[in-house]
């Protein structure tokens, strides 16, 4: 892995702690995870088979360095590195396969997946491990679902910003646009 785009991961982790760190929790002390959209936005675009389970170590302990839930460290940890090796593998397999399907697409439906996936290991977790008496559907309703659809359209969003500044830079190859003719 070239050491520039470990900078760039480490920039994306960190901007995904701030905002994970500044946003309140409003629900029981649980908050939407924007860190999981920097997070994919890495795993779309800089990581490698040799890097994005460093990725999903170190985006697991800045989550759980900066979660406002009560003993929420170790399942933050646990689903953040679950849901960044199933992403990864998810991403590199169907972009990789389909060429129908444009990577930025397939960046917004695993952005959606991948934040519903992280919920509700993360819900599963507490309850599991914690013994919390909470209600997996009820959290996952009002919590996982509208955070899943926010980090949906935060990746939909952040997606080509993030590609056209990477081509701009030469950080990102620039794909070649099929001609009509």
């Amino acid at each position: 892995m070239k050491l520039r785009n470990l900078v760039i991961i480490a920039v994306f982790l960190a901007i995904g702690a701030v905002l994970h760190l500044i946003v309140p929790g409003f629900f029981f002390g649980m908050k939407p995870d924007l860190m999981l959209v920097m997070i994919f936005l890495s795993l779309f675009f800089f990581a490698d088979y040799k890097s994005f389970i460093a990725i999903g170590l170190v985006a697991g302990i800045l989550g759980a360095l900066t979660t406002s839930m009560p003993l929420g460290q170790l399942p933050s940890v646990i689903d953040k590195f679950t849901t960044t090796v199933v992403v990864f593998l998810a991403f590199k397999l169907i972009a990789g396969k389909m060429s129908g399907l444009p990577k930025y697409i397939t960046g917004i439906v695993l952005g959606f997946l991948g934040t519903a996936l992280s919920g509700a290991i993360f819900v599963g977790s507490m309850i599991v491990l914690v013994h919390a008496p909470m209600p997996f559907f009820k959290f996952f309703l009002a919590l996982v679902l509208p955070t899943a659809v926010f980090n949906a359209v935060c990746v939909a969003v952040l997606y080509p910003i993030v590609e056209k500044i990477g081509e701009r830079s030469g950080f990102i190859r620039a794909t070649p646009k099929p001609s009509i003719r």
